[in-house]
């Protein structure tokens, strides 16, 4: 959205000069003349170029800033054999670090068909051009092949912490434990009672965010202790979480200031390189953190990295635990029945069973409908992170 409020003033000014010096009927064919070589511009196009410097040069350098944000908007592959290459160099990495802290974003999931924000079909990319967002029911997804090779590493103590901006649960449900762990923009799986203290936390078997959105976040819920209104705990764009857990900033700001190595894969960093505290930009470049991402699009801490990895994380890590010689658990019926979600949600009352419409996570021993699961992006749900969540850009979007 700023983006867009950017390019209206600078069209705003344009416009401006263009009505000062009478050029409403020229600026057709000053924007075609600047399209052709300078060797084929014909004597009248040169001059109209020559009469309007102000102008064309500021359409200059609005094409010039679009480029740019056209060329960081690309995804870019590594070929198979540099990709190789890379990934034996991070697997070195992996292996000698002392303190390996893990940061992922929205890319870890897509492999779950669940939508990214900035990638080519991602949430805020759509809103830019105007579509609609439409999104199943997202608590039907399942930790993707890179969320289970994050727990094992973590189980074989090569990965010390996870820091996370995902909202969909994977982490947790697949088998990563609690202390191991910050999701910095909540859980939606997550519902809390802000009355009681210390904060009670009630765990569900489906996504509780149908009725939130930005600066509304109670569920329809009450505590069962003492009666409170309970709320999500997702953290939108524009917002400041506060809530101790699951967000877990005080293990995340521990986990950043120990590492050695940070391993950034699936963010754009874009709202991650924000928080101060993860970076350790206090220090001298050289006692900080050794920066190794994985991500198709530019990120603002490129030019920091170590090492730089265009891949899809599936692939990345499937290749980096080959060169670990480390076997990759699936998630499949067996490591579904300890999905640690299973043991930790808290049933609903028998009042409460008509408070959500959302689906419910089947337990291990009960059949499960898996006609939702295909990760077509069919029926819209309204509410939620992926609902009324993302109003706030949507109608941005609009009013531009």
């Amino acid at each position: 959205s700023l983006r867009a409020e950017r390019k209206a003033l600078q069209k705003a000014k344009i416009l401006q000069l263009a009505k000062a010096r009478g050029l409403d009927s020229a600026t057709d064919q000053i924007k075609s003349a600047l399209k052709k070589p300078e060797a084929e511009r014909t004597e009248a196009e040169a001059a109209v170029l020559l009469l309007h410097r102000e102008t064309v040069e500021e359409l200059c350098k609005r094409q010039i800033r679009t480029n740019v944000l056209k060329r960081k908007q690309e995804e870019v592959f590594d070929d198979a054999d540099e990709l190789k290459s890379k990934v034996r160099e991070l697997a070195v990495a992996v292996k000698q670090a002392n303190h390996l802290v893990v940061y992922t974003g929205a890319g870890i999931s897509t492999a779950a068909s669940i939508p990214d924000y900035r990638g080519p079909n991602g949430v805020w990319t759509q809103l830019q051009k105007g579509q609609t967002v439409c999104s199943s029911d997202l608590s039907k997804a399942e930790p993707t092949l890179t969320h289970m090779c994050i727990r094992m590493l973590q189980k074989e103590k090569l990965v010390k912490y996870v820091v996370s901006q995902n909202c969909d649960g994977l982490h947790l449900r697949s088998g990563l434990p609690r202390q191991a762990l910050s999701e910095l923009h909540g859980n939606m799986f997550i519902e809390v009672c802000t009355s009681c203290s210390p904060v009670r936390e009630y765990v569900r078997l489906f996504d509780v965010t149908e009725r939130t959105s930005l600066h509304r976040h109670g569920t329809g819920r009450r505590c069962g202790t003492c009666g409170g209104e309970l709320r999500d705990t997702i953290v939108h764009f524009g917002e400041r979480g506060t809530l101790e857990q699951p967000l877990n900033w005080q293990g995340a700001a521990e986990a950043a200031r120990m590492a050695d190595v940070i391993l950034c894969l699936g963010s754009s960093l874009k709202v991650l390189k924000k928080y101060a505290c993860l970076w350790s930009m206090n220090r001298p470049a050289n006692k900080r953190p050794k920066l190794y991402i994985v991500n198709l699009q530019w990120t603002p801490k490129d030019d920091l990295a170590v090492l730089k990895i265009h891949g899809r994380c599936d692939d990345v890590m499937s290749l980096l635990m080959e060169e670990l010689n480390i076997p990759i658990p699936a998630y499949n019926s067996l490591a579904r029945a300890t999905d640690p979600i299973f043991s930790l949600a808290t049933p609903l009352q028998p009042e409460e069973e008509d408070s959500s419409s959302r689906e419910v996570i089947a337990p291990p021993h009960q059949p499960e409908d898996r006609s939702s699961v295909s990760g077509q992006q069919t029926a819209a749900v309204q509410g939620g992170w992926f609902g009324r969540g993302y109003g706030k850009g949507r109608k941005k979007k609009k009013a531009s």
